[in-house]
This record gives structure tokens, C-alpha cells and sequence, in this order.
């Protein structure tokens, strides 16, 4: 015990053993719905197990579920043990849905996605470790980096409201059965995330969908499975391990997926990372986090590893917060954390047991949570507001992140350069607009 209190300075933190695994179960319970909705978001939604890719390799939902328990495992740890701070890692949410659309409909395979997330994870960790990191956050103007966000969170509340058919996309917008019990069970979760939310329940979004979960199986939505545990399949881990293809890749619509995959990580990392810190009163007088770079290697080493894996972008998660403002001020809480999503391992079966009407609401809420930082873009100057405009239109009324974000950024630099404001836009992003143009030329959007 005297070397864990040593280890991770608990005592000089103001926190003990007790005090940090509480935090640890808490961040826990706030993100493990990412185990749920990790696999509808690359295979698809619906009963479907598995899904065939491109070049022919089996994905299946259970080889997502374990693969993406054990990588947020052990990259949490490993957060824990070398920044020693109270940060939990798993797949971002956003970036899965843009990569696990292109692996079903089938433009691109898990291996060219694999080898786009491994490229993105590479910049960043080199990024890290030279530490340019402010000419990054310096080179995007702020309304385009909030509505970055925005914009991924109105796509993952269209996906929520699409697959639990509380709306219709098929003929244009409208309403769905709401005399369907799939359609009242996904209501009925959406409510209880939102109530207990207001009651500011830690773990809300996970209630709600195992509570939405208990209620669709008396009225036949889903079953329960047969054995509640399982040994996990070597097989099916094994087709999504090391799979990797560079050769395709290096294509306009490539570099812009590749892009859209690396800001997104580059900028939820620094938001949430000087985010929590802030909460759990950790910043400088000048607003920095001492050590900064160390949280930040270990996510873009997350990130490459995730991709041997078959996982998509590892982030960190500002579900993180909850923690610290359960009492978590080191990084052993971020060790219970990893220990957690570990043994949700041969657990397996009860997670793919989860209807579409339970992770629906989960989606719609998140969407809801992505979407909140609308209120920080700065509307009184149209040149500033126009680009982010039209990224959240185009990305939610053409149903792409990818052609949402680029014609954002299109939008952005065509205003400024048209009211001779050039010299609000980086030389940076000039460049950065040549493969966006190429982009809507030769490819049809996402």
C-alpha cells in the first residue's frame, strides 16, 4: 500500500485508495456504453452479427466488443501508470461512424481504414513529441474547430433516430410507428437518459440502456443469450488484428478522411485533457497543465495501437470528468478504470444482446452532449460563422462528416478570401484546401 501511496503521490494529490477507485468505478460506469455502441457503429446496427468487407474479411460485432475492451484496458493503464493522471481512453465517438460507414458500404476495407488510422496516430505521437502542438491549435480558427464537434454530433443523433425508427429517412424526413415497441422502447430510454441526467445520476446514458434493454425483452425485441459468459474467439479477433493497406489510401478522398480523423482526435484530446484538469484544479496560473505532452503521447500511442487492433481512433474521454468530480486526482483511478473494461472481456454475450432500440437513445444523447458547444461559436461576424454554417448543414443534410467538415472548411476560406480578409486565414489552410477541392471533384461524398 505505502508503494502505491509513493507511486502515484495520492497523499500530496489530497485523495486515497478508496477515494480513487470510486472515481475509477465512476468514469467507468459514464463511458462503458462505448462497448455497446462500438460495434453497431462498425459492422452496423440491427441483429446482424458480422459483416463482410471489401476484401473479403469477416468483421464481427463480438471481435469489436473485445478488441475495443481490451485496447481501452490497457491504454488506460498505461495513462495511469506513466502521466498519472485520472484520464480513461477508448474509441472516440464520431470518427467510428465515419469509418465504420465507408467498411458498409463498402468504399473503403478495414484494412485501407486500419492503415488511415495508424497514419493519423503516427503524426500525432511525432507531433507530440516535438511539441508543435500550438502551431496546430493555432493553424484552425476556433469556429471551425467547435463546429467540428458540433457537426459530428448532429450526424450521431441523425444515426440514433434512424436506426431506432423514431424517424424515417427513405422517402425524405418524417415520423416513425410510434405504435411500434421497438420505436416506445427507444422513447422510453431516450426519457430515462434524460431524466436522470437531470437528476445529474452519474452513469445515465448506461442506465438507460440497460433499463431500455430489460423492457424490450418481455415484448420480444431481444433475447436473452444462452450462456451469459464466453471464451472470446481467437478466430474472429484474429481477422481484424494487423490488418493493414497503404496502398490505396494516398488518394484526395484518403488525406481528407485522414485529416478529419486526426483533428478530430487532436483537438477532443486537448479540449478534454485541459478540460478535466481544469475541473480537478490541476492548471497553471496561466492555464496550462504542466506535463501536458505526457497525456498526449499516451493517446496517440493509443491510437496506433487501437489500429493494430482493428480499432478506430482512440481518444480521450471527457466522460473523465465524472471521476474527478468523484474525488479522482491520480492516475491509479485511471487504473481501476482500465481493470473495469478488462473484465468486461467474457462478458461478451450480454452486451451483444443490446437492441438498436436501447443504443439508439444512448446515440441521440451523445449527439446532444457533441452539439452544446454551438453556443460558443462566435455568430456577430458572418465571415467567422458562415464555414461553420455549412459544415453542420452539409454534414447532417448529406448525411457526411467527411464532405460536412470539408465544405466547412472550403466555406470558411472562399468568404474570407472574397472579403479580402486573407490575412485571417493561416497560410496553412490555403494548402490544406487543394486536397478539399480534389476531394468534392473526384470523389462522391461520404
Amino acid at each position: 500500500m505505502k508503494k502505491i501511496e509513493s507511486f502515484f503521490k495520492l497523499s500530496q494529490n489530497g485523495t486515497n485508495v478508496k477515494i480513487e477507485f470510486i472515481a475509477g468505478l465512476t468514469t467507468f460506469m459514464t463511458m462503458a456504453y462505448v462497448l455497446i455502441i462500438q460495434p453497431s457503429a462498425i459492422v452496423g446496427f440491427g441483429p446482424i452479427s458480422h459483416i463482410v468487407d471489401a476484401n473479403g474479411v469477416v468483421i464481427s460485432k463480438e471481435a469489436i466488443i473485445i478488441t475495443c475492451a481490451l485496447v481501452s484496458g490497457l491504454i488506460t493503464i498505461v495513462m495511469g501508470l506513466y502521466a498519472n493522471l485520472p484520464f480513461a481512453l477508448s474509441t472516440g465517438i464520431g470518427s467510428n461512424f465515419m469509418f465504420g460507414y465507408l467498411i458498409q458500404s463498402g468504399d473503403f476495407a478495414l484494412s485501407e481504414v486500419m492503415a488511415m488510422v495508424l497514419i493519423t496516430g503516427l503524426i500525432f505521437v511525432g507531433l507530440s513529441v516535438m511539441g508543435i502542438r500550438d502551431l496546430i491549435v493555432r493553424m484552425i480558427p476556433k469556429n471551425i474547430k467547435i463546429a467540428i464537434g458540433t457537426s459530428i454530433g448532429f450526424f450521431i443523433a441523425y444515426l440514433g433516430f434512424k436506426s431506432t425508427g423514431i424517424g424515417t429517412f427513405v422517402d425524405g424526413i418524417g415520423m416513425g410507428d410510434f405504435t411500434s415497441p421497438s420505436v416506445v422502447c427507444a422513447i422510453f430510454g431516450l426519457v430515462i437518459i434524460a431524466v436522470l441526467t437531470a437528476w445529474k445520476v452519474k452513469g445515465a446514458i448506461l442506465y438507460g440502456i440497460v433499463l431500455t434493454t430489460l423492457l424490450s425483452i418481455p415484448l420480444g425485441i431481444t433475447t436473452v443469450p444462452e450462456s451469459l459468459v464466453m471464451v472470446p474467439s481467437t478466430q474472429d479477433v484474429g481477422n481484424i488484428m494487423f490488418n493493414f493497406q497503404f496502398s490505396t489510401i494516398f488518394t484526395a478522398e484518403g488525406i481528407v478522411l485522414m485529416f478529419i480523423a486526426f483533428f478530430g482526435d487532436f483537438f477532443s484530446t486537448l479540449g478534454t485533457v485541459l478540460g478535466v484538469a481544469k475541473k480537478a484544479d490541476m492548471l497553471d496560473e496561466d492555464g496550462n497543465l504542466p506535463g501536458i505532452e505526457k497525456p498526449f503521447i499516451v493517446d496517440a500511442i493509443g491510437t496506433c495501437i487501437g489500429a493494430c487492433a482493428g480499432c478506430t481512433t482512440v481518444t480521450t474521454y471527457v466522460e473523465s470528468s465524472s471521476g474527478v468530480e468523484a474525488g479522482g486526482r491520480t492516475g491509479l483511478s485511471s487504473i481501476f478504470v482500465g481493470i473495469l473494461f478488462l473484465i468486461c472481456i467474457p462478458f461478451t454475450p450480454l452486451i451483444l444482446m443490446i437492441p438498436d432500440a436501447a443504443t439508439g437513445p444512448a446515440l441521440i444523447f451523445v449527439g446532444f452532449i457533441m452539439i452544446q458547444g454551438i453556443k460558443d461559436i462566435d455568430f456577430s461576424d458572418f465571415t467567422e460563422a458562415f464555414g461553420p454554417f455549412i459544415m453542420i448543414m452539409f454534414g447532417t443534410f448529406m448525411g457526411s462528416i467527411a464532405a460536412g467538415i470539408a465544405a466547412g472548411i472550403l466555406a470558411y476560406v472562399i468568404i474570407k478570401v472574397a472579403t479580402l480578409k486573407f490575412k485571417d486565414v493561416h497560410p496553412a489552410m490555403y494548402i490544406l484546401a487543394i486536397p478539399l477541392i480534389l476531394y468534392f471533384i473526384f470523389n462522391q461524398p461520404l
